[in-house]
């Protein structure tokens, strides 16, 4: 078991099986020392956990749990091309979370999948980020995340 797979183990998870495209993509890419990771929905065994706007039917609570999901959804991308003790850096990750009109919470939303991230990968975890408000993402999904690391 390595470093990463260690500390998700303490954190009680597993890395899922990498989740199956649900249009004319590939989940993760490698270029060079680097991996660009497809936008990745919270599914759980293929199914969304809920749907909706956050601020809406879906709370900022509830949407912080759903980037953390997002977020091990993205280390399943990367661990589908790649060995996950291999991540150097976390480059920059992008959260999308589809808001009510009036939601201005895009940050805290996003704290789900970076503090994920920061401790799944330690200090190659820490990392830039966007959190962008959007009218509506793929499925209805509350949030989406995607990312770009650093390989060795």
């Amino acid at each position: 078991m390595g470093v990463v797979t260690e500390r998700l183990a303490s954190m009680g998870l597993t890395v899922p099986d990498v989740a199956a495209p649900v249009a004319s993509y590939v989940p993760a890419l490698r270029s060079g020392s680097h991996i660009f990771t497809s936008g990745q929905l919270p599914f759980v065994d293929g199914a969304l956990p809920a749907v909706g706007k956050v601020g809406a039917e879906v709370s900022p609570e509830d949407a912080q749990e759903l980037a953390r999901l997002c977020g091990l959804n993205v280390i399943a991308a990367i661990n589908s091309i790649a060995d996950l003790d291999q991540v150097v850096r976390v480059v920059k990750v992008t959260v999308f979370v589809a808001s009510a009109p009036d939601f201005t919470g895009q940050p805290g939303v996003a704290n789900g999948a970076s503090d994920l991230l920061a401790a799944a990968f330690g200090a190659a975890g820490s990392h830039t980020r966007s959190a962008v408000g959007v009218a509506v993402l793929p499925l209805n999904s509350p949030v989406e995340v995607d990312a770009i690391v650093e390989v060795a």
